[in-house]
């Protein structure tokens, strides 16, 4: 298989490019968005995850959508799982991952109602179209102290590795928004052991007020980053590595959002997927591949 783009040239990529729109909202403007993706890319077909959002009045997260492709760039969806479906108030990023045994499993960030908590749940189904009605496992169930979602989950040989995104709630709902990175090693990919790495905010830089982990890729950690409060939905992108990890590059530039990457090697190099925000305060999952040189 070709060599993959080096992190640095995939993060100044996302600098210079808007990218192609994979998926876009449906209405215009804040809180219509479209993102949060999770690709995969087995026996050459492409498969991707995503999230659906609506302005809060509206329900939020509302679902989050499976989609097949045979290019990785047109999606055409075979499926979805809604808020309703796990009494959520919403949904956030999905985490798509194929089984050993040649089944599926839909990681599902879950948010309680009238709450700041969330909570990670599991779908697995021996297809991607019956991720719907899979059998279900609590993988993350939070407390009254901190909040789970947005987990990224690989399996590296027989062990399941993870980057999880923490909330803090022990300091009420006006700093609930803060977060770090937490990793996660397991068997089976449902029961957990936290390993004590953490990847967390620097203060005074443009990600002290939150680092969530979005991919790993070439021995280096994407993040979402942001400074205050007022930025939360509108996350840079920056690029981290080493044990214990910390910021080594980005972020991308101010005024465009990009969150939630996710990264899949190709033949030719890696295809990119993100979440980027419109003029009108809408959002879109965007792609572009980056051949290797």
């Amino acid at each position: 298989m070709t060599s993959r783009p080096t992190a640095q040239a995939v993060l100044a990529r996302l600098c210079d490019t808007p990218g192609d729109v994979v998926f876009g909202p449906a209405q215009a403007g804040e809180g219509n968005w479209v993102g949060a993706p999770s690709a995969c890319l087995v026996d050459g077909a492409w498969w991707l995850a995503h999230r659906e959002r609506v302005p809060e009045a509206q329900g939020r997260g509302r679902a989050n959508v499976l989609s097949r492709s045979t290019d990785g760039a047109t999606f055409d969806q075979v499926g979805e799982v809604s808020s309703a479906d796990f009494g959520a108030a919403s949904l956030e990023r999905p985490r798509l991952v194929s089984l050993p045994d040649g089944g599926w499993r839909l990681y599902v960030s879950c948010s309680t109602p009238g709450s700041k908590h969330w909570w990670v749940e599991s779908l697995d189904a021996p297809t991607v179209e019956g991720l719907a009605q899979g059998a279900r496992t609590v993988v993350l169930a939070g407390d009254e102290s901190q909040a789970w979602k947005d987990p990224v989950i690989w399996r590296a040989g027989a062990q399941w590795q993870m980057w999880v995104c923490r909330h803090p709630l022990d300091g009420g709902p006006a700093e609930a928004d803060r977060m770090t990175s937490h990793h996660a090693v397991s068997d089976d990919g449902l029961r957990w052991t936290f390993t004590g790495g953490a990847l967390v905010p620097t203060s005074g830089t443009w990600d002290s007020r939150g680092t969530r982990v979005t991919a790993a890729y070439d021995g280096g950690l994407f993040y979402d980053g942001r400074a205050t409060a007022a930025e939360n939905f509108h996350e840079r992108t920056g690029l981290a590595a080493g044990r214990p990890p910390t910021a080594i590059a980005g972020p991308t530039p101010a005024g465009r959002t990009v969150r939630y990457l996710d990264l899949v090697r190709t033949s030719r190099g890696v295809r990119l997927f993100w979440e980027s925000s419109r003029p009108d305060g809408s959002h879109d999952l965007r792609t572009t591949e980056l051949e290797a040189r």
